[in-house]
């Protein structure tokens, strides 16, 4: 399932302003990155003072402008309590780094970012990545005096590479990685085991990965928004490497990268590169700010990438079908297998086992047969392959399922298509933030449907006048732990299909006009 607490704790209207600490975090880098080394000796005391005060008038200003305002600013949207942090902050921080320096974003609330330009040498022993700078910088480094040449750290950051950051929970769980710069002279004594001549990418694939929604948010679409300006030139170094997951999503990832991913664990050889990424940017839930892209690339531009991804596979289970229908009808004629006349619209029924199900899907499938559909039920399973999941939702015209991490697939259909998201009680805010406005960004047309009390199976374990029933939101504010015992685990749905009747209906009028409208155009 997914997990909703940040909607408990960036709801609209809730206190979300970095503290003290995490705010004067931000405003330090950029004097941090001016070539400050934090070891320097007293006789350099009056030097450091000095750099220290030219820092303090450039920030000093944002001191005195409402802080906690300056923060929200950077955090909430004014409009619709959505992130604006990103847009901000990434266009001008760490845009422009010199070689021989670390330069960490750490202003979204997102995710942590640092860029490591110059000699730069994996070191998976002791989960680091080192830098060796040039020994004549115009960096403040220049100033270290020769008693200080024998201390060889100039700067040292510290970053989980994943991208709940707000999430302290799960961020506990992700590897810690130091990023270290050193003096080039130490470098010396080093050997690269494998030379790169294109920049590295780290990130991590731990945290939730397993569940479907977060592979793709907090993993590949982010993925994507870091690195696919490399075009494919790139190397992704894997923090947490799980071979399931590599096997999973290898025919994305040989869409972004032309290399191989590495195991910055298991691989214990020195791995240099000349510049390197560690930890991933995110824009918003399943989107891609186009605003904030190279090329102006969004969502539909990385639903192209699923696209070539998926369809070698597709077409070689096409082939495997076909020469299978052939073998045993000898008599038919290949071409006989084209079909003259459009398909009926096809519906997908994405099931649920278990809690969030479908009680009634039996006869919804007969309703919307009645309708007019052409119906499959889709019932993905861990293992089942996204190449085959893929072919079925990019085929159809109406997606139904509710509320649930499988919902995360409507990024296989196509622009154009229907998405009907089922919302059980007390998932409203999730389902709209995590799938329907989403949804709408990559041009599907998106229908929620919240169910009423005696649609929920809850309708029979709690008095009608129940807060869980009348008031799920007062609910939900008691704490994540409420939200998924009471409306995730314990409820199921029951489809007043004389109700649902109405948006099946409106959905399959669209999908025949459209049919209609294409077949129209194919055939003249």
């Amino acid at each position: 399932m997914v997990h909703h607490e940040r909607y408990i704790q960036l709801k609209k209207g809730e206190v979300t302003v970095l503290d003290e600490d995490e705010e004067s975090q931000s405003i330090v880098l950029v004097c941090a990155n001016s070539g400050y080394n934090r070891r320097t000796r007293p006789k350099l005391l009056s030097l450091l003072f000095l750099s220290l005060l030219s820092c303090t008038l450039i920030v000093a200003p944002q001191f005195f402008f409402l802080p906690s305002t300056f923060s929200l600013l950077f955090s909430l949207g004014a409009e619709d309590g959505g992130l604006v942090g990103d847009m901000d902050v990434n266009a001008s921080l760490c845009s422009s780094v010199s070689n021989g320096t670390i330069c960490c974003d750490r202003s979204s609330i997102r995710s942590d970012l640092c860029i490591m330009k110059g000699d730069v040498r994996t070191h998976s022993s002791s989960s680091s990545i080192i830098l060796y700078s040039p020994k004549n910088t115009n960096s403040f480094i220049n100033y270290v005096s020769e008693e200080d040449d024998k201390e060889e750290e100039l700067q040292h950051e510290k970053i989980r590479p994943y991208t709940r950051k707000w999430e302290a929970s799960v961020m506990d769980t992700i590897d810690e990685l130091d990023l270290i710069s050193k003096k080039q002279d130490s470098g010396l004594q080093h050997r690269c085991d494998v030379q790169h001549d294109v920049p590295a990418v780290f990130f991590s694939t731990g945290g939730y990965t397993g569940n479907v929604y977060h592979e793709f948010n907090d993993g590949l679409v982010p993925l994507y928004i870091t690195s696919q300006h490399f075009n494919k030139k790139v190397v992704f170094v894997i923090v947490e490497y799980h071979n399931w997951w590599v096997t999973k999503y290898g025919d994305i990832l040989s869409h972004l990268s032309d290399y191989p991913p590495i195991d910055f664990s298991g691989d214990k050889r020195t791995h240099c590169f000349k510049e390197a990424i560690v930890g991933l940017r995110i824009h918003d839930e399943l989107a891609v700010d186009s605003s904030l892209m190279v090329g102006k690339k969004s969502i539909r531009d990385f639903r192209d990438i699923l696209d070539r991804a998926y369809w070698p596979r597709i077409n070689g289970l096409i082939q495997d079908e076909e020469r299978e229908f052939l073998s045993s009808n000898s008599s038919v004629n290949p071409i006989q297998i084209i079909k003259e006349d459009p398909p009926k619209p096809k519906l997908v029924i994405v099931s649920r086992n278990g809690s969030r199900a479908i009680t009634n899907e039996d006869s919804l499938v007969k309703m919307a047969e009645q309708i007019g559909f052409f119906v499959e039920v889709l019932r993905p399973e861990p293992t089942t392959e996204l190449a085959k999941i893929y072919r079925s939702l990019n085929s159809s015209d109406v997606m139904i399922g509710v509320h649930g991490a499988a919902m995360t697939h409507f990024l296989f259909m196509k622009p154009g298509s229907v998405f009907i998201q089922v919302i059980p009680l007390g998932t409203d805010w999730a389902a709209e933030t995590y799938y329907g406005e989403p949804a709408r960004k990559l041009g599907l047309r998106y229908i929620g449907y919240r169910i009423l009390p005696k649609e929920s199976s809850l309708y029979e374990d709690y008095d009608k006048n129940d807060a869980v029933l009348r008031d799920p939101d007062s609910v939900n504010e008691k704490g994540w732990e409420f939200t998924k015992k009471i409306y995730l685990d314990r409820q199921k749905v029951r489809l007043n299909l004389g109700r649902f009747r109405k948006r099946l209906t409106r959905a399959y009028t669209y999908s025949v006009a459209k049919r209609n409208h294409h077949f129209d155009l194919q055939s003249q």
